[in-house]
């Protein structure tokens, strides 16, 4: 016998509302100036009437939030907001909560795909996040590197954390990919938002897959019995932190977003790191800028061209993950 089921809805839930989650769900993000506008079109196509997006309020457009968040949270979905890193303005993300990067990627992407991605997150959160240097983000030549399963990983029977049957039934992801499919792969993770492209090239992830992806990278790359980590949190809002700045001393685990400093210091005058009270300069950096505030690389975008660039990243990547062995 088969049993209809329906999530139960929101007290005054309406046509506003559906038409609301609607949108929502396929844009994936919202800022606060796009959910006024989106509230308002809506607005707009019930009564007939132009509504102006800048008579929407904040009350407005929360209450839109919060009554899209009662009605989806039954079907495995939620709302949540995140300050973007670089922009340092409020988005909100519409998400599968039972996310992980092949779940996510499967409807879109082949099997070849998913597998390359994986391999990417490994890259920007382990080959290029070392204690000594944090960038998780990877350049054009970094992100062909990983095109393919490494031998190690094929040949101890693992695949990019399968193993067993599972990974001898994963032939087509062993294939791996052609530079001109990672191109176009790359192009199209930016183009559905997953990922987010610089002025100087570095690929790294964006708002929208730091929060769907939260608690996987978290149990993926993090080890609680380490104090550092490869996932940081802002100590300020307490967000993940993959572009900000970071403590003057290497092995303090302190980390600040940029748009979180300011009223972070408001209370700290002396300006003073509040585990191990180093001197905060703010010339520290997590993200690229790990890499391009460095004089070298100043220096190499000035003459050295983009393959200087990319060398420079992959040098000094190299040569601080040798320094952390050797510690």
């Amino acid at each position: 016998m088969e049993i209809d089921w329906e999530p139960p809805l929101p007290a005054g839930y309406n046509d506003l509302n559906r038409s609301f989650i609607q949108n929502f769900m396929a844009q994936g993000t919202l800022t606060l100036t796009e959910g006024k506008k989106l509230l308002a079109g809506l607005k707009s196509k019930i009564t007939f009437e132009p509504v102006d997006p800048d008579t929407i309020t904040l009350e407005q457009f929360t209450d839109a939030i919060r009554t899209a968040r009662e009605a989806v949270e039954p079907l495995d979905y939620d709302i949540r907001y995140m300050r973007d890193q670089v922009r340092d303005e409020r988005v909100w993300v519409f998400y599968n909560t039972q996310s992980d990067p092949a779940s996510q990627m499967a409807t879109v992407h082949s099997a070849e795909e998913v597998a390359y991605i994986k391999r990417l997150l490994d890259a920007m959160f382990e080959t290029y996040n070392t204690p000594r240097m944090e960038i998780m983000a990877v350049d054009e030549g970094q992100a062909l590197k990983v095109s393919r399963p490494s031998r190690q990983s094929m040949g101890n029977g693992h695949l990019n954390g399968v193993s067993g049957e599972d990974a001898e039934g994963s032939q087509a992801a062993t294939r791996g990919l052609k530079h001109s499919e990672v191109l176009a792969l790359l192009s199209s993770l930016v183009a559905e938002g997953w990922l987010e492209k610089s002025r100087d090239g570095f690929y790294s992830l964006s708002t929208r897959a730091l929060v769907e992806l939260w608690s996987w990278l978290v149990a993926t790359y993090n080890d609680e019995d380490e104090e550092w980590q490869h996932i940081k949190f802002c100590e300020a809002c307490k967000e993940i932190v993959t572009h900000g700045q970071r403590c003057t001393n290497v092995d303090c685990i302190i980390r600040l977003h940029d748009g979180c400093g300011e009223g972070f210091w408001r209370t700290r005058p002396d300006k003073k790191c509040p585990k191990c009270q180093t001197a905060w300069d703010g010339s520290h950096f997590v993200g690229e800028r790990a890499i391009t505030s460095r004089p070298a690389f100043q220096r190499s975008r000035g003459g050295g061209g983009r393959r200087g660039r990319r060398s420079e990243v992959a040098e000094d990547t190299e040569d601080a993950g040798e320094n952390e062995a050797e510690d």
